[in-house]
């Protein structure tokens, strides 16, 4: 159930010092802190260090249970080569005063002190794996659910960084689980301190997140602030690229959008500016891979034509994805609160600005009544069809200007008068993208720091409890707004019997976390027309070896085979809702990469759940890499289907190096491997000056020791 809007006001206190903060905390709380903090950016780095610090330093007397997620830290590396590369891309992106998270310092040491316990429900993907503590304390949750279960075990504080303009506050890049906690711990009369730490560098946002002082029992603004968190941009290559021009082809225009982070989702939001602003040769790109519009999914679900409608972003995360969707004129579908008046926008029987016909609409669908009273008035405000400082007198409502007009509108005289006072009037007060965080690039932040007028009245962050799903008190209005909804979102493996593993391995261990996957699935299959998709890549490789990520069956499911739907890979698209067992294996046998196909078809066969007799068609044997990029290499060479198709963080010469180092990391996964490199790197070095260059920024263009030598020739074969 969504949480209503609760109004519990606070008297806050201002503090400069983070010192005298922690200590008038403790003076609240007491000695046991049970601290609730926000994923990513939300978290008040410096304040929890002080904090984690305190409480470390008195383990007799005090304890800490902190609960959060996606704790981020700059990345270091581990072997040699690693840091020499890592080091100065880390202090140009990064800084070099960002700061750590003590407790997760310690936390990635396996060394946190006895009194202080880190539970997480969603780490950053993989690097807790085999972390013993880490797994041990971390909590599957699904999204919608952390601020209820962080109520029953009864938190007491909650640390949240935030924006300040004038004497309002924005909750930013964290409205989420913020607000429905808040309000669950007033309504229950709970013992809740809430802190606020501004942060100059945090966009202000409206939304859900605009909000008072008295949000706060107290604010922190030490003049001190961090840089945001950049994630560095992903490469994106051959199969994220044909993923993401398929599943391009499903997203209807006039409808609603949601997309996590990551190369697939930029792949996805390639595809769709090419489809917008590229046409002919998006066409030509999708027929390569088979589509058109007269293939029943994309006929029903989806288009290939640029977008006229556009489309409305309602998402649990607001990434870079959505900046540039944006700026390409797609992100461009407005929501406004009310479902009538959406229904006609979306049918086209209402214009945006008004035209000569609007108040016959109006008043026909019952949204303005034949006699305007006060509720009227205030509708008409609330959507910028009056200025608000207007009044009704009598039988008129005199606006600000001194003109006025009768409110009687069942006399045809006096609607047209007013229609021809609508005309022309643009509706106001809508929204083109909802979402409940964001994370990102640099690049992200700033556009959000600097958007001004309707696009940043237009950007809304909400609580998750909205976001993330549909039931409560606005459920038809959003359903409304979600129409047409596409949600995309990424799995690690899916099973031949339609199950998705997405944040963990059979043996237990947590990559990541269900977040809001699970919710996004679950609207999907509620709302009418709606669609979950589900992209992954066909196969992984490790140590030089490749395999499926398609497989018979799997010791975890993050989403189970009931709720399949659509699934995406680099060779095709399987619609498996509403599919039989047999059927769903053939559809994703179909985009399985051909050189797993056999055994798996034996393998469901011997299940019983494949026909003896069934071989493989043909057409499904060709689904090679080889294949992917005969098929975008024309597009490539005319500019499309690029590496870093919205730029990159590393430079011309680091992006060689990451190239050269990843293969350098096959060629020495195995002994064999690391012999056989390292015997090719003794012939002499031939001179090259981009080599040279790569080799200088690696510390390594004049090495002194044997390792220097040894590393310094590794790179060189590799570069070649």
């Amino acid at each position: 159930m969504k949480l209503s809007r609760l109004t519990m006001k606070r008297s806050p206190i201002f503090i400069d010092n983070l010192q005298q903060a922690t200590s008038h905390i403790l003076k609240k709380v007491g000695p046991q802190l049970k601290i609730a903090t926000p994923l990513g950016l939300g978290k008040p780095n410096r304040l929890l260090n002080v904090i984690y610090n305190e409480v470390k330093n008195q383990p007799e007397t005090l304890s800490l249970q902190l609960y959060t997620a996606l704790s981020l830290q700059v990345p270091t590396g581990k072997s040699d080569l690693e840091k020499r590369f890592l080091g100065p891309f880390t202090a140009r992106h990064f800084g070099t005063d960002y700061p750590a998270l003590d407790y997760l310092t310690d936390v990635m040491s396996e060394q946190l002190p006895d009194n202080v316990v880190v539970h997480e429900f969603y780490f950053s993907s993989g690097t807790q794996l085999y972390n013993g503590p880490a797994q041990r304390h971390y909590i599957s949750q699904n999204y919608t659910h952390v601020a209820r279960d962080l109520a029953e075990r009864s938190v007491n504080v909650l640390l949240q960084q935030v924006a300040k303009r004038g004497d309002r506050y924005s909750l930013a890049s964290n409205s989420d689980v913020a607000l429905d906690l808040k309000d669950l711990m007033d309504d229950c009369g709970k013992p809740f301190y809430v802190v606020a730490v501004v942060n100059e560098s945090m966009p202000f946002l409206d939304g859900d997140a605009n909000v008072a002082a008295d949000c706060f029992d107290m604010i922190i603004n030490d003049g001190q602030s961090e840089r945001l968190f950049g994630i560095p941009r992903e490469a994106v290559g051959n199969a994220e690229h044909a993923i993401g021009l398929l599943a391009s082809t499903l997203v209807k225009d006039g409808g609603s959008i949601q997309i996590g982070i990551g190369a697939l989702s930029d792949a996805l939001v390639n595809a769709l500016i090419m489809r917008h602003q590229h046409n002919q040769l998006y066409l030509s790109a999708t027929e390569a891979f088979s589509i058109s519009e007269q293939d029943p999914l994309t006929g029903k679900y989806g288009g290939l034509k640029p977008f006229k409608q556009g489309l409305f972003g309602a998402t649990e995360m607001v990434m870079d994805g959505f900046m540039h969707l944006h700026r390409a004129g797609i992100l461009s579908r407005i929501a406004y609160d009310d479902v009538q008046l959406q229904r006609l926008l979306d049918e086209q029987q209402l214009s945006n600005p008004l035209d000569e016909q609007a108040l016959n609409q109006l008043l026909d669908n019952h949204i303005l009544p034949l006699k305007l009273d006060a509720n009227a008035i205030v509708w008409l405000e609330k959507f910028g069809l009056l200025d608000g400082k207007g009044e009704i007198q009598g039988r008129y409502f005199y606006c600000a200007d001194g003109s006025r007009f009768a409110t009687d509108l069942s006399k045809q005289k006096n609607r047209k008068t007013f229609s021809e006072y609508l005309t022309g009037k643009k509706l106001t007060g809508g929204r083109y993208l909802e979402g409940a965080f964001f994370l990102g690039s640099s690049e992200l932040y700033q556009w959000l720091r600097e958007l001004k007028g309707e696009p940043w009245q237009g950007l809304a962050m909400q609580r998750v409890s909205q976001i993330n799903q549909l039931y409560g008190e606005k459920e038809k209005l959003e359903r409304q707004q979600r129409k047409d909804g596409r949600f995309f979102n990424t799995c690690m493996m899916h099973t031949l019997m339609g199950a998705a593993v997405s944040d963990g391995l059979e043996n237990g261990q947590v990559v990541s976390g269900v977040g809001g996957q699970y919710n996004f699935v679950a609207m999907a299959h509620a709302l009418h027309e709606g669609r979950s998709i589900i992209m992954l890549r066909s196969t992984r490789t490790k140590k030089g070896v490749s395999t499926s990520n398609i497989l018979w069956n799997y010791g975890h499911v993050t989403i189970p085979r009931h709720l399949r739907d659509i699934v995406i890979t680099e060779y095709g698209i399987a619609d498996l809702r509403g599919q039989c067992d047999e059927d769903i294996i053939k559809r994703l046998l179909a985009i399985t990469d051909s050189r797993f196909q056999q055994s798996l078809m034996e393998t469901a066969q011997s299940a019983g759940k494949l026909a003896p007799d069934f071989t493989l068609p043909a057409s499904w044997k060709n689904n090679t890499p080889q294949l992917l990029a005969n098929r975008l290499s024309s597009f490539k060479q005319q500019g499309e289907f690029k590496k870093y198709p919205f730029g990159s963080d590393f430079d011309e010469v680091e992006q060689q190096l990451i190239q050269a180092l990843s293969q350098l990391k096959n060629a020495t996964a195995t002994p064999i491997k690391k012999l056989i490199t390292l015997l090719s790197v003794l012939k002499p070095l031939a001179k090259d000056e981009g080599i040279e260059k790569c080799l200088q920024r690696m510390g390594l263009a004049s090495p002194l020791t044997l390792t220097e030598k040894i590393q310094q020739r590794l790179i060189h074969r590799f570069l070649k």
